[in-house]
C-alpha cells in the first residue's frame, strides 16, 4: 500500500516537475495534454450496499488529449481501479444469509469525446482560467473478480459458480462531467466524475441463480456457487435466486487530475490558422477580379 501511494504521488507531481523544467517555452504551441491522476471507485450491483458510496476504492488514471476545436477535444485514458462488495455488511437479512462477497482489481482503455462550455483562446496558454467540459465515449474493460474461502482467495469466474462461462473483457460507455482550473501556463487542475454503464451482470460473478451442490464436481466451486452454509444455514434448492439478471452492473470513477501541455506541436492550429489563411485570400482574389463581393 506504501508503494502504491508512493507511485500515486510521483504520478501527480510528475507534470509540476515538467512545468517547472520548460516554464520559459510559453511561446512554442502546445497540442498534445498528458494527464495523470488519482480518485476513487464505487461498484453498482447485486453486492452493493448504500454505504459504499463513500467507501469508493483506489483508482489511478493517466491519458493523452488533443483539442480539435476551440471546444472539442479527443481524449484517450488507461484506468487501473478497485471494485468491492459484500453481503455481511447489508441492511437486508436475506443478503446477509447469502453470504456472498468479491474484489476485483480492474483495467480500463477508453476514447472519448469532450466538449467545453467556454472556447479557448486562439493559443494554448489564452485558455480561460475556468471551465467545464462533458465527456462521454466507448472504451474496454477488463475484470477478475475473487474471493476468499479457508484462508485462500479464488479467480471466481473460471469455477463458474452460475454454469455460466463468462468474458473478463466487456465494452464500456463512459459518460460524465468535470471541472477544470487554470494553475498556470502550461498547468490545468481537474475535477471529474464519470459513470460506466458495463455490458455485463458478472462484474461481481453474482447474476442469475442457484444451481445446487449436484451441479458441480469441484467442492471449491460448489462451496462458492452457495455460501449460505458458512454462516449455518442448509443449501438453498437448485434454481433459487441468486441474483437479478435484468439489470447489469455498472460503477462510478471519481479522479482528480493534474493536466500538463506538452511542449508538441500536433500542427492542428497552424492547419486551422493556414486554412483560413487561403480561404480570404481566395476571397481577395475573386472580388477583386470582378466577382460578387459579400
Amino acid at each position: 500500500m506504501k508503494r502504491a501511494s508512493l507511485l500515486v504521488v510521483s504520478l501527480l507531481l510528475l507534470p509540476f516537475w515538467l512545468d517547472a523544467q520548460s516554464f520559459y517555452a510559453i511561446r512554442r504551441e502546445r497540442s498534445l495534454i498528458l494527464s495523470v491522476g488519482t480518485g476513487t471507485a464505487t461498484y453498482f450491483g447485486e453486492l452493493a450496499n448504500p454505504g459504499d458510496y463513500l467507501d469508493g476504492k483506489l483508482n489511478v488514471v493517466a491519458g493523452l488529449k488533443m483539442n480539435l476545436t476551440p471546444r472539442v477535444a479527443l481524449r484517450s485514458e488507461l484506468t487501473w481501479f478497485q471494485l468491492a462488495g459484500s453481503d455481511a455488511k447489508a441492511d437486508s437479512r436475506d443478503r446477509e444469509i447469502r453470504n456472498l462477497s468479491f474484489t476485483s482489481s480492474n483495467i480500463e482503455f477508453n476514447v472519448t469525446g469532450q466538449f467545453s462550455l467556454y472556447r479557448n483562446g486562439n493559443r494554448y496558454y489564452r485558455r480561460p482560467s475556468f471551465n467545464v467540459y462533458g465527456f462521454a465515449g466507448v472504451g474496454l474493460m477488463y475484470f477478475n473478480p475473487k474471493t476468499d474461502y479457508q484462508g485462500e482467495k479464488y479467480a471466481l469466474q473460471p469455477l463458474q459458480t452460475e454454469g455460466v462461462s463468462y468474458s473478463r473483457v466487456t465494452p464500456v460507455l463512459p459518460i460524465g462531467a468535470g471541472a477544470r482550473f487554470r494553475m498556470g501556463p502550461n498547468l490545468d487542475l481537474v475535477f471529474e466524475g464519470g459513470y460506466r454503464k458495463v455490458f455485463t451482470d458478472y462484474l461481481d460473478d453474482v447474476s442469475t441463480v442457484h444451481l445446487g451442490p449436484a451441479a458441480f464436481t469441484d467442492p471449491v466451486a460448489a462451496a462458492l456457487s452457495d455460501r449460505r452454509p458458512e454462516v449455518g444455514f442448509a443449501p438453498v434448492p437448485a434454481n433459487s435466486r441468486r441474483g437479478n439478471p435484468e439489470e447489469d452492473d455498472s460503477y462510478w470513477l471519481f479522479n482528480v487530475k493534474v493536466e500538463y501541455f506538452l511542449p508538441v506541436d500536433l500542427g492542428l492550429q497552424n492547419r486551422q490558422r493556414s486554412y483560413k489563411k487561403s480561404r480570404r485570400s481566395s476571397m481577395y482574389r475573386y472580388n477583386k477580379g470582378g466577382g460578387l463581393r459579400r
